[in-house]
Order: structure tokens, then sequence, then C-alpha cells
């Protein structure tokens, strides 16, 4: 069966996902078979053996008060907006002002009544029973509004015998109304409404920044229409693959696509968070969602708009959200018992003093029921949550793609990187790095002959050759009657002359080396720079080295992952050992591996897990896939078009840019340190107020304000990661 998604209607906290898993778990199979991601609101069963009934599900979510409508219907194919009617939409707030409008008006009645404000505003227990009956029927309003969305979800808990915050709020304001406090019942309604309502806000302040990754990408494009060839503008979603779509100056790309004409720079900010433009030329690719410099140009699609890179970065993001972290699923689990254990003690707090130690019953009853108000774990379960979603959408600005909770935790916990070499460290192709003409050639003389003979080439050494004399602006003509040497070189006729291109050891044999010639020729193979020779049959006419750079920005990089305290760096390639020494000595690595099988690196990358406990595997998401898969998390270098990448790692890096990795790691401890302080503010805040109620000076007022002072601040501190995509580093 494949997986079956639902808009969950009314969803907007963790207690209300452990309610959904009780009431639908049993109809699916057990509570692994459900999947759920707040921010959207969206509930998935997953794949099970069992044919779902989806009229069943919809009755059992119906029966807790919230709504769930087929995915489908609620979103079509794309990201789900919300959908909800006008009530649906504004009712928690229109509820919630009724609700302080009442408060106010029996206020005001009471204090008209009493002849003192001050006395209505604190009566005392004492006078319970003097409150006048409309002064009880308008406080009793208030209730009723602030408690409207409130009273149906705890009165399903409390027909599951599963208690939740709604209950403990309901159960809090009616011992407030039986002790006669109807002021501090309707406020422990309102105040309670507040939050939930302030709560609904910061969700949709999160689901927001998702959406920010949906608006990215242009809506429609102008191609040519390949049946008549007219210019047609249409949504992106009707444009066929293989067009030609035409971009003016300033706009955005709408799809993926290759350059057909024109040159321009490209802002790649949104999707790879790189600072500078990047320059586009005829076959370079483009991507939807970029922003077009100053240059119009031509491009064909090659990807329609549901399968984009933007589309699937905006997928994986919202996929991540139900890949919980494990501090997540430790708050998740702890609620599960905090909510019953803080009712059992504030039972415990009304009954054990009067009856142990003679207290006054109405006087407990009341520190018991500040112990339910400021027991509501709302505060704990939303924070964690918000942040989680806050700090994967700033990574996905910053062009990090992260998987999931679990993976955005796991960098502020490595003890050990391994990067792989060709690709990761260095660029991955070979370019020409030293030209060294001899006899009468010049530097373009001598590149433009090897180039005329490897023009015939598809070795990696004689495209760096072809690449080199392109850069230059050299023309260059096809050798006559090439003859190719396996594993040695070529030769071929150039201006009626015979010329041999070819290795150091090709030479030798020919007998054509000077002592001069042989020492700069094994100076540079021992820098682990592969050389190409080229000569003639009466001189040597020069040589070139060719070599795979190291990322210039890669020995800052290793330096500043030493400074976060990851000590054991260790590099991973299948070069030879010479090659190995020099790429690790620039970079900056004392550790290094060379001439590796994958089954050798997947060997070396088991053993650090097994001595490190967390440590990364850095590669370019294919060759590595053996050793990434076997590291605690996987990150992958130069994701960006790559389908490949994006879906064997943990963590995808969507432009070569290896000084994301320190970022990351920092990013990562910040999230989690902002959720360990959310945590921790909140349970001290709770902690403090049982201790005053225990000492009876407590009041609801205070519980209720500090709860939702304690949910507001909570949330806004996880709120705070989303600056952190603007900041240049953490």
């Amino acid at each position: 069966m494949e997986s079956i998604r639902f808009r969950i209607k009314g969803m907007c906290c963790g207690e209300e996902m452990a309610l959904l898993k009780s009431v639908v778990g049993p109809l699916v199979g057990g509570e692994s078979h459900l999947s759920f991601d707040l921010l959207s609101g969206k509930m998935t069963i997953l794949a099970s053996p069992d044919r779902v009934d989806d009229e069943a599900i919809k009755a059992a979510v119906a029966g807790t008060g919230m709504e769930a409508v087929s995915w489908g219907d609620a979103c079509g194919a794309g990201p789900c907006p919300v959908q909800e009617g006008w009530w649906q939409r504004h009712g928690r707030a229109y509820a919630c002002i009724a609700s302080a409008l009442l408060i106010l008006l029996g206020f005001a009645a009471d204090g008209y009544h009493r002849e003192s404000f001050i006395e209505a505003l604190v009566p005392g227990v004492e006078h319970r029973a003097d409150a006048s009956p409309d002064v009880i029927l308008i406080y009793l309003g208030a209730v009723v509004a602030g408690g409207w969305f409130i009273f149906p979800r705890a009165l399903f808990a409390l027909r599951k015998l599963r208690p939740d915050m709604n209950l403990l709020m309901v159960v809090a304001a009616c011992g407030a109304m039986a002790l006669g406090q109807w002021l501090e019942a309707a406020s422990v309604t309102f105040l309670f409404a507040l939050a939930l309502l302030l709560e609904s806000w910061s969700v949709g302040r999160a689901r927001s920044a998702i959406k920010a990754l949906v608006d990215i990408s242009p809506t429609t494009a102008r191609f040519i229409c390949p049946t008549d060839g007219d210019l047609e503008e249409k949504p992106i979603e009707e444009v066929p693959v293989g067009v030609t779509v035409l971009v003016r100056p300033g706009e955005k790309v709408p799809l993926d696509g290759i350059v057909t004409k024109g040159a321009t720079s490209v802002d790649q900010a949104p999707i790879t968070g790189e600072s500078l433009p990047v320059s586009k030329q005829v076959g370079d690719e483009v991507y939807a969602g970029t922003i077009n410099g100053e240059g119009a140009f031509e491009f064909r699609t090659t990807r329609p708009a549901a399968d984009t890179t933007l589309a699937r970065i905006i997928h994986m993001v919202e996929e991540a959200q139900s890949r919980r972290a494990p501090v997540e699923q430790w708050v998740e689990t702890f609620a599960r018992y905090y909510t019953p254990a803080m009712m059992m003690l504030s039972l415990l707090v009304a009954v054990v003093p009067p009856l142990v130690f003679g207290g006054e019953w109405k006087s407990w009853l009341y520190q018991a029921l500040v112990i339910l108000v400021i027991a509501c774990p709302c505060s704990l379960v939303i924070s964690t949550p918000v942040s989680i979603v806050a700090g994967l959408t700033t990574a996905a600005r910053r062009g990090v793609l992260i998987k999931g909770g679990a993976y955005l935790e796991a960098p502020a916990h490595l003890r050990g990187i391994a990067f792989d070499k060709t690709g990761t460290l260095t660029y991955g192709q070979p370019l020409v790095q030293t030209i060294i003409p001899m006899d009468d050639h010049t530097v373009e003389k001598l590149l433009t002959r090897a180039a005329s003979l490897e023009s015939h080439s598809t070795h990696p050494l004689a495209r760096a050759i072809l690449s080199a004399a392109e850069s230059r602006g050299l023309e260059v003509a096809p050798a006559d009657h090439f003859t190719l040497l396996p594993g040695q070189g070529a030769l071929g006729v150039i201006e009626n002359k015979t010329y041999w291109v070819g290795s150091h050891r090709l030479l030798e044999q020919w007998n054509h080396e000077s002592a001069e010639l042989h020492a700069t020729a094994s100076s540079l193979e021992d820098a682990g720079h592969s050389l190409v020779i080229m000569w003639c049959e009466d001189h040597v006419c020069g040589l070139m080295s060719v070599a795979d750079s190291v990322r210039s920005e890669a020995p800052s990089v290793i330096k500043s992952l030493k400074g976060l305290g990851i000590h054991r760096i260790v590099m991973l390639t299948g070069d030879n050992q010479r090659t190995a020494e020099q790429v690790a000595g620039l970079v900056g690595i004392e550790e290094y591996y060379a001439e590796l099988l994958p089954e050798d690196k997947v060997r070396v990358v088991t053993e650090m897990k097994e001595s490190l406990g967390c440590m990364a595997m850095v590669g370019d998401g294919v060759n590595d896939a053996p050793a990434m898969a076997s590291a605690s998390v996987s990150i992958a270098m130069g994701a960006m078009g790559s389908d490949a990448a994006i879906e064997t790692a943990d963590i995808a890096l969507m432009s070569d840019d290896l000084s994301k990795l320190p970022w990351l790691v920092r990013h990562s401890r910040r999230t989690l340190g902002i959720i360990k302080q959310n945590i921790v503010f909140s349970l001290v805040v709770k902690g403090a107020f049982i201790g005053l109620a225990f000492a009876g000076i407590a009041t609801l007022w205070g519980a209720i304000a500090a709860d939702m002072g304690a949910s507001l601040l909570v949330i806004f501190n996880g709120l705070r990661l989303l600056s952190s995509a603007r900041a240049s580093s953490e």
C-alpha cells in the first residue's frame, strides 16, 4: 500500500499529535505507521499490509475535535496551502477577543456592585458567594468563549482517560468556579486561549518560512512553441520539457535547463547560498528560482516543474520535518508521562495537607489548581519542532539541505570527519598547472600543437590541455594521421611533421631525455603532478604538468573544524601515496590513507565510528556511497542538480563550497543549544511555581501568566534561528 496523507485542520501542538496517535494508531497497525508534520498540519499513514479505511480515519480524527481532509482534496499536487473556512482561520482570535471583552465587562460590573474595583480584582475565597448573578453570568460567558476550542478536546481526553493540557485547563477553570473565583476562572481560559492563539501564530510563522522557498520560483514562463514557433506564456506546470525558454534581465529563472543562447550572470543564492553571482554561458546549467543578472538569455528546459532542483529541495525540507531529532523524541516521551504525573501531584496537594496536616481544604484545592495550570507542557512540546523547522529552513536558505531533525542535531556531536579527496578537498578535475616550452617553442605554440594532438582524445589529461588552450583563446586544428598509443600517448602530423605527445616513461623509452629535463620532470612528479611531454624526431618541444587543484578554501575549513574541537580529521583516497601526501600537506590534514578501494574506505569509516561515536563522511554522494552509508552522518558535496547526491546523503551541500561545513557545525550547535535553553527554562519556571504552590503563596493569575510567558519566550527563542540565514557566520 502506498502512503496516505491527510491535512489535519486544528492540529497545532505536539499534544494533539500524541492524541491522534492514540486514536488513529490502532486503525493502521500501530503508531509506528504514523508520521506527522506539525508545521504543515500533515499526517501520513506509512505503508501498511492492511488497507486503511479513509472514512474510519476521518471519523476517528473528528472525535478528537479536529478534522482530517485527504491531502489530494486539500492540497492538490503541490505544497499544501492552509485551506480553511472563515471560522477555522479566525475563530480562535474572535473567541479570544470575546473572552477578553467579557472579562472586562464582568470586572466593571463587579466593581460597580462592590463599589470597589480593587475588591473586584482580588475578591478572595471568602467573597465567593458575594458575586451578583449578572457578574457570574458574564464571567461564565468569558469562560465559554475562552474555552470554546478547549472543551471538546478536554472531554475527549477524559473519555479516553488520557489527560492532556486541555483537560488540565478545564479542570483548573471548573475548580476555580467551584471556589467562586469567577474572575480567575475566566482569566485561566482566556490566557490559555491567548497562548494557543499565539502558538498557532508561531507555527504559521515557521510555516511561512518554508512557503518562502515555494515563492522563490515564478509561476509562469515564456517559451517558444515547438509547433508554430510563436512565443507563449503559460504556468510553469504546463511548460513542456525540451522547449526554449526566454529570460530577461532581472527575472527569475522559471525552470531547470541548459543555456542555449546568450551569456549572463545568475544569482544562485536562493538555492546554493553563494554570495556572488555565477557566470553562465552556452552549455551551462541554470536552476529554477535563481535570479538573472543583466544579460538576456535562452535555455532549453530539462525537467518539468514538479522535478526541478528547487522542487526537490522544498520536498526534502517538508519531508525532513517528520524525521525527528532525538531531543524532539525525548520531549514527546517526557510529556506523555509528565502530564498524568502532574495531575496526580495536584490531587495529592489538594488532599494530603488537609487530611494529614489539618490544612484548609479550600486553600489547598486552590494551590492544586495552580499546579494544574503551570503543569501545562505546551511550552516544552511546541518549542522543539518550531526550533527544528527554523533550523532546517535556515540551512536550506544557506544552500545546506538537511534531511531531518536527527541530522540537524548530529553535527553538534561530531568528534571526527573523514573527507574524500577527489571532488571534495580538490576540485575533482585535472587542470594544466605548469607549461615549460623548450627549443624554439613559446607557451602558446607548445599548447596549440599539444591541443591539436589531444583533440582526438577523451582522456582526462587531454581534456585538461584542450581546456587550457580554450581558456587562452587559441585556435586549434586537429592533427592529421592521428594514432593512439594505448597507455602511453599519441602521435600525429602537424604541418607535415610528426609529433608525439605522451608520458615521461614514453619519452625515456625514446631516449630523447636530457639530464635537465629529467630533473625538472622528476621534481614535478614528486609534487604529485602528471606529466604530458611533446616532442618531434629531432627535439623535445616542452612539457606540461597536470594536476587536480586543492580547493582554495580547504585549508581554512580544516583549520576552522579543528578550532571547533573536531580534532580527528582524516583524508581517504584511491590515489597513490605521493599524491595523497601532497594534498594532505596542503590542506593541513595529518592523518590520511591512500590507494584505498571502496571496501577499504568503509573499513576506515567503521573504525572511526566505533572509536569516536559520532563521525561524518564527506564525499560526492555517488562514488563514496558505501563509506558514507557507514558513517554516523553522510554529507554530499556539490549536490546542485545531482539526484544521486541528494538521495544518498543525510546532508547535501548544494554548491561546491566547503566553507559551509564549519557553518553547519556551528548552526547545529546553536540549534541544539536553543532547544536545551527552552527545555531548561520551561522546567525551571514550572518548578518554581510548583514550589510556590507548596508554600501556599502561588496564584492562578501568576501561574497562567507564567505559563503563557514561558510558551511565548521559548517560541520566539526558537524562531531566532531564522535570522541566522542572513548572517554570514554564527
